[in-house]
């Protein structure tokens, strides 16, 4: 959406701010609960035996059920969505959805001082991770919604809001970590912080009906619709060819049935198309004949995810340094996930300034799927345990060195598909493209959650 010229400014770019901590908000649930893969796996996967040595008791897999147990949520929401939004008001939806989240948070922070049987403490854990990204899902559809009413930035700063939510939960895990502080206390006040996090995220939401400018753009008034359906219906008022022609002293051409004739104040008269025409005119292309058009670009997206989320953090989560002491502590946080993170935000970044391969270009679908030589490097990583596969990569720098190709191209690849797939058809069917592409990017995470088990196996 253009701004009108009329449109009042963003002081102090406010409500640029509140979209950037609303876009932060949507994904902290997902990425603190990945980010703290050590604090449940400690919790779940060992006990202590009577000479003092850890043993592994039961292998809970809790990175494959955490990532596949994140993202069906998102698809079936993806899947509900029509359903949702037209029976339940956006306040609702976005409010409601981050009150949930805060106290599902609150919840995990508070188990953290709770005692609880390995079993009993999986099936809560589960139970909160199902539910927590249920209403992320709801958060983050009904924020595309929003945004997507103000000018075109605002949902670039929305996005890069959501690029930094890993950032964020990385850097609040190692300050977790260098605290010193004993494991409990620890891992309390990592999770405390994104209850903050979601308070914050809350406070943005309730004050943009507030600021002037959101007001403007967000304004959903009887008077702004009808001033729109005049300015869309004044468009059409002349038509070429001499079929239709409204002139400002009242005469018209053109047989009456193919005519509206709305008189104004001025004693003048303005001819406008019926508005069956103009329906007829604006009618938007079906989801089959959108999809045509814009298949290699679902298909592209889906690929990205589907490579991204089958290794990570399922495979990447189990990497071990290959230099025991101090660093331990904070290999997994830097190396994988601070590391993932950065990039994948750095890859998105990138599209701002180079765009290549074009839209067109058969090489851009032939660079998605070569991203699948990722997977079987990342399984060769010193991944422990394992049963099947040699270690390759043992040394910590080739495997830091892979992370960060594996999460440049993952960011590039999936910001240039969904920027693509709305050029590729009518700008009356951009918004049907778009859907289509958030349903092809839950899949692709479903399906590479899904596969991580068989991954994981394999090593």
């Amino acid at each position: 959406m253009k701004g009108r010229e009329d449109a009042p400014r963003d002081q102090g770019y406010l409500v640029g701010i509140c979209f950037f901590i609303l876009g932060l908000g949507t994904l902290l649930p997902w990425n603190f609960f990945m980010t703290a893969s050590l604090y449940f796996q400690g919790r779940l996967n060992t006990i202590e035996s009577s000479n003092g040595t850890v043993v592994v008791r039961k292998e809970y897999y809790f990175n494959n059920w955490m990532t596949l147990l994140s993202q069906l949520p998102l698809l079936l929401f993806t899947l509900l969505n029509s359903f949702l939004y037209q029976r339940i008001s956006e306040a609702m939806r976005i409010a409601g959805s981050l009150v949930f989240i805060l106290l599902l948070f609150f919840l995990t922070a508070v188990l953290v001082k709770v005692p609880m049987e390995e079993d009993r403490f999986f099936s809560v854990t589960m139970a909160t991770i199902w539910f927590i990204n249920s209403f992320g899902a709801v958060l983050q559809g009904s924020l595309f919604g929003l945004v997507g009413l103000l000018p075109q930035k605002y949902s670039t700063v929305f996005m890069s809001g959501q690029g930094l939510a890993g950032t964020f939960a990385a850097i609040a895990m190692l300050l977790a970590i260098a605290s010193d502080a004993e494991s409990e206390s620890a891992a309390l006040g990592y999770f405390i912080t994104p209850c903050v996090g979601t308070v914050i995220t809350l406070c943005s939401y309730l004050i943009l009906p507030r600021l002037e400018f959101a007001q403007y753009y967000l304004n959903k008034s009887s008077t702004y619709e009808v001033g729109t359906k005049d300015e869309l219906l004044s468009e059409s008022s002349t038509v070429e060819n001499g079929k239709l022609n409204g002139h400002a002293n009242g005469s018209v051409t053109g047989s009456p049935a193919e005519t509206e004739v709305d008189p104004r104040p001025d004693g003048t008269t303005q001819a406008f198309l019926p508005l069956e025409q103009v329906d007829r005119e604006q009618a938007k292309a079906s989801v089959i004949e959108v999809f045509k058009k814009i298949w290699v670009m679902a298909f592209c997206v889906t690929f990205v995810f589907t490579v991204t989320l089958s290794v990570f953090p399922a495979v990447t989560a189990d990497v071990k340094t290959s230099f025991p002491g101090k660093w331990d502590r904070f290999f997994l946080s830097v190396c994988c996930f601070l590391m993932f993170n950065i990039n994948d935000w750095l890859g998105r970044t990138i599209t701002t300034f180079i765009r290549w391969p074009c839209k067109e270009s058969r090489l851009f679908p032939a660079l998605v799927v070569s991203r699948v030589v990722f997977i079987p490097l990342l399984m060769l990583c010193n991944v422990q345990t394992r049963s099947y596969l040699p270690v390759y990569f043992a040394h910590d720098g080739a495997f830091t060195a892979i992370m960060a190709l594996f999460s440049v191209s993952s960011g590039y690849f999936v910001c240039l598909s969904m920027s693509y797939a709305p050029q590729l058809v009518e700008p009356k069917d951009a918004e049907t493209a778009g859907a289509l592409m958030t349903f092809f990017l839950a899949l692709g995470l479903s399906i590479g959650a899904a596969l991580s088990f068989l991954l994981r196996a394999l090593v």
